[in-house]
């Protein structure tokens, strides 16, 4: 059974930091591994991907130079190192592989 359970998020100030992790387990071959996230009132956007073999990355403009995704192949798990965090960042993140999807993790950032 495929399965992806998020974690990490919280609240956090502005120019905090947080980490989020994903599991995945279910999964018989390595695929490129996607943080995506969602405000509310706005649709979900890509926010960094991973790709399944040479470890490229892919950031979305408004989180470049802040985010890094990172995987750890053994534990088939992806991570989101978030920087300098803003209040606009403020979304569920949502971890995803192919078309399955995690519950959801909550960030908040506020004062």
């Amino acid at each position: 059974q495929v399965q992806l359970v998020e974690s990490g998020g919280g609240l956090v100030q502005p120019g905090g930091s947080l980490t989020l992790s994903c599991v995945a387990s279910g999964f018989t071959s390595s695929h490129a591994m996607t943080w995506y996230r969602q405000a509310p009132g706005k649709e979900r956007e890509l926010v960094a991907s991973i790709s399944s073999s040479s470890g490229r990355t892919n950031y979305a403009d408004s989180v470049q130079g802040r985010f890094t995704i990172s995987r750890v192949f053994a534990k088939n798990t992806v991570f989101l190192q978030m920087n300098s965090l803003k209040a606009e960042d403020t979304a569920v993140y949502y971890c995803n592989i192919i078309n399955y999807w995690g519950q959801g993790t909550q960030v908040t950032v506020s004062s």
